[in-house]
């Protein structure tokens, strides 16, 4: 079971911090910080939910060096890897690979779609260019990161809403 207060408390936090990495394209590391206390005081909450076993942290370590192997491609910030990486604290260990899923899934579709959306936008550049056979000018098309920490709230969201019978109340 998920406590129904920590769901409503992490949906608000990504609800703020997607906000402001859309407005800034920056997250602060005082929010790594702040999970991880956070996690600490579930953990004496919610000992049976918060365990301090390595299997707790596979995933946001896992995430921290796929986060860095994005960052140093260009693909992802640095804040939001570390961002998710401390997230994943405030998931119960029962929970993690099912958010996985559904941040994998909302990752495809808004990946995707912005993809597209991008191609056809530049839809008339992209054929210059390749007509020219400017392989680095198509890169810069298609090169851009965009904000994560909102695809996060969305698959927290889309999460809450398929699994709202598992929150404990």
């Amino acid at each position: 079971m998920l406590p129904l207060v920590v769901f409503i408390f992490a949906a608000i936090q990504l609800l703020v911090v997607a906000y402001i990495d859309f407005k800034t394209t920056k997250i602060s590391n005082l929010w790594l910080i702040l999970n991880f206390f956070i996690f600490c005081i579930l953990s004496l909450l919610f000992p049976t939910l918060y365990l301090w076993r390595l299997d707790t942290f596979v995933f946001p370590i896992v995430f921290l060096f796929v986060g860095f192997g994005l960052f140093a491609m260009n693909i992802m910030g640095g804040g939001d890897s570390k961002y998710l990486a401390s997230f994943y604290l405030l998931v119960p260990l029962g929970h993690q690979e099912s958010v996985f899923l559904y941040l994998l899934y909302t990752t495809v579709i808004v990946g995707s779609s912005l993809l597209l959306f991008n191609a056809l936008k530049n839809f008339d550049r992209i054929v210059i260019l390749f007509k020219l056979g400017d392989v680095s000018g198509i890169k810069k098309i298609f090169g851009k990161k965009f904000t994560y920490a909102p695809v996060i709230f969305i698959a927290w969201m889309w999460f809450g809403w398929q699994n709202h019978s598992q929150f404990a109340y």
